[in-house]
């Protein structure tokens, strides 16, 4: 029983409540004759229709179909409307968000993250104890290739940034220093491997960066702000700049001697696109990457193919200190 069912029991005879059980049901991917449904509501067919109507008049695709009894099924529409979930359905999808959040996984950008945020903001108190046990009791296998984040963090940051909410934090820098830190949050950025804070930092009267692996004790004060400008336009594009200047990333070429398309399955998106070279069988991966140039070597070491690295030098002296010491693992003695 949806828990959003649950509490509207007993209420079928109050037209929002109605509607809401009605489009809980249509949500099973199933085809509801409109006599079980006037069962499961209480009221007359004719009553359904007239639900049936106000659900396609706020958005929600309903299909019927003829017959001596009719039948109602929801379908694919235009846009996306509002979903109700049973229990099982949203301790599902917050698990599954809060894992992912976790880490800077491929493909979960800001906006799997204000989804998660927006979910966790419902969620009543005894879903979230199923989440939160779930979540404690289970280890992933691969836990991806960038530093851990405690999801709550996440979501914090991302209602901070939907909102236009002045964010506090406690920031330790890479040198180890410790520092509180009050904001206007303008986005999160994920490279892959890391999370990143974009936002003007009220202290510093200016634009900075932040490494979400280093923010602890997250707190939306509740002041609301006007957004600034962006001095680049594009909060991805100012943390490249921010990189460059802190000397926290590489301009990388790398050839692969493989074609393209067996290239990019292997390697992260941060990493660019492979582009084909001398006719098709061999590619050159060009992308700027933040971290250590060891984590880098062995990230292109993991795929398994012939590469040659063409820049930076630091790669390159990596690289062939990497293969050296590998070589000396296996030898005598």
């Amino acid at each position: 029983m949806s828990y959003i069912c649950g509490m509207l029991e007993g209420m079928t005879t109050d037209t929002p409540a109605r509607l809401l059980t009605l489009l809980s049901l249509l949500q099973t991917p199933r085809e509801w004759p409109g006599g079980e449904l006037a069962d499961r509501l209480g009221v007359s067919r004719r009553t359904v229709r007239r639900d049936i109507d106000r659900l396609r008049e706020l958005g929600y695709p309903v299909q019927a179909t003829m017959g001596a009894d009719g039948g109602y099924r929801l379908v694919a529409g235009k846009a996306m409307p509002p979903l109700v979930l049973d229990d099982e359905e949203a301790v599902a999808i917050a698990v599954g968000l809060r894992a992912g959040a976790g880490h800077a996984v491929e493909g979960l950008d800001e906006a799997s993250v204000r989804a998660l945020a927006k979910l966790e903001q419902v969620l009543p108190s005894r879903l979230r104890h199923r989440v939160a046990t779930l979540q404690s009791a289970t280890t992933p296998l691969t836990s991806g290739d960038g530093p851990s984040i405690a999801p709550e963090t996440l979501t914090v940051m991302a209602s901070t940034v939907a909102g236009h909410e002045r964010l506090r934090f406690a920031y330790r820098a890479a040198d180890g220093s410790e520092s509180r830190r009050v904001t206007e949050p303008y986005r999160l950025v994920s490279t892959g491997r890391r999370w990143y804070l974009v936002a003007y930092d009220l202290d510093r009267d200016d634009w900075r960066t932040f490494r979400v692996d280093r923010v602890s004790e997250p707190f939306a004060t509740g002041a609301r702000f006007a957004p600034r400008e962006l001095p680049t336009g594009d909060a991805a594009e100012y943390l490249r700049h921010s990189m460059r200047r802190r000397n926290d990333s590489y301009e990388i070429a790398v050839v692969f001697h493989a074609p393209a398309e067996a290239v990019a399955p292997l390697l992260p998106h941060w990493m660019g696109t492979p582009e084909a070279v001398d006719g098709c069988t061999s590619c050159v991966v060009r992308a700027t990457v933040s971290g250590s140039v060891e984590w880098i070597a062995v990230r292109l070491a993991t795929t398994g193919l012939e590469f040659r690295v063409r820049e930076p030098a630091e790669l390159v002296d990596c690289v062939r200190d990497l293969g050296a010491r590998l070589a000396r693992a296996t030898g005598p003695g």
